[in-house]
């Protein structure tokens, strides 16, 4: 049976464990702390679980998700990480992360900048354009019409096809790729690129899906600066009292 280690077991990492578990998978849980401060969640999911150090689960996993903040990828059990394939599951936000350079000029996306870093594993990009919530609630068997596939992008299309494709009827990553599927051109946040850039026109037969997309990229922008002249409006009203 195939073991899923977790390194970041919060809202997505914990999220993907349940469904890993209820799938029929064993998994190995650890966060930042230690593995006693995950008893809850261990209790939770049941005699398929434990909870190890973060070098522990890495090198407990056939496959391992990553699920911490960006700027904690330097931290990374390296070793253990060798040679597997890693679900990558963080965007990088230079407010919580910090600024790296070759980020902020595009140089490089951050899931490229964490494959150097991790060496001869093979880095996946997944789970980071979905909210938590949803991808609790979503989970829909093979052949349902309403199944939700997930996007992914590797740089490893062979191998992320059939190691990552874990179709348990809940954990849902569906190919085809949508778009070139490498990590330079990984999913990022959506703020930062319209969709049909962050998913690419390639592969995609329905362009007005793309352009649905857009157009509601374009919506959502132009309630955010609607909220940010709200949110200035009652700052300068504040600080004036």
């Amino acid at each position: 049976m195939t073991t899923v280690g977790f390194i970041g077991s919060g809202l997505i990492g914990g999220t993907v464990a349940r469904l890993a578990v209820a799938a029929g998978y064993d998994v190995v849980v650890s966060n930042s702390r230690s593995p006693e401060t995950l008893a809850d969640l261990v209790a939770e999911l049941g005699p398929k679980a434990r909870a190890a150090t973060a070098a522990e689960a890495a090198g407990a996993g056939d496959l391992v998700v990553v699920s911490v903040p960006f700027h904690a990828h330097a931290q990374l059990p390296v070793a253990q990480l060798a040679g597997k394939v890693v679900l990558d599951t963080n965007n990088y936000y230079p407010e919580r992360d910090g600024n790296f350079a070759e980020l902020d000029e595009g140089k490089l996306t951050s899931a490229e900048l964490e494959q150097r870093q991790l060496g001869t594993a093979r880095v996946v990009k997944v789970f980071n354009n979905i909210f938590h919530a949803h991808l609790a609630s979503l989970p829909r068997p093979s052949g349902d019409p309403e199944r939700s596939p997930l996007t992914i992008a590797g740089d490893d299309p062979n191998n992320t096809r059939r190691e990552v494709v874990v179709d348990p009827g809940s954990i849902v990553v569906d190919p085809p790729f949508l778009g070139g599927g490498v990590l330079g051109g990984g999913f990022r946040p959506f703020v930062q690129a319209g969709p049909s850039q962050v998913v690419g026109r390639e592969g995609v037969e329905d362009e007005s899906l793309l352009e649905a997309l857009d157009e509601a990229l374009a919506v959502a922008q132009g309630a955010l600066q609607q909220l940010e002249v709200v949110v200035t409006s009652v700052r300068a009203a504040v600080r004036g009292r």
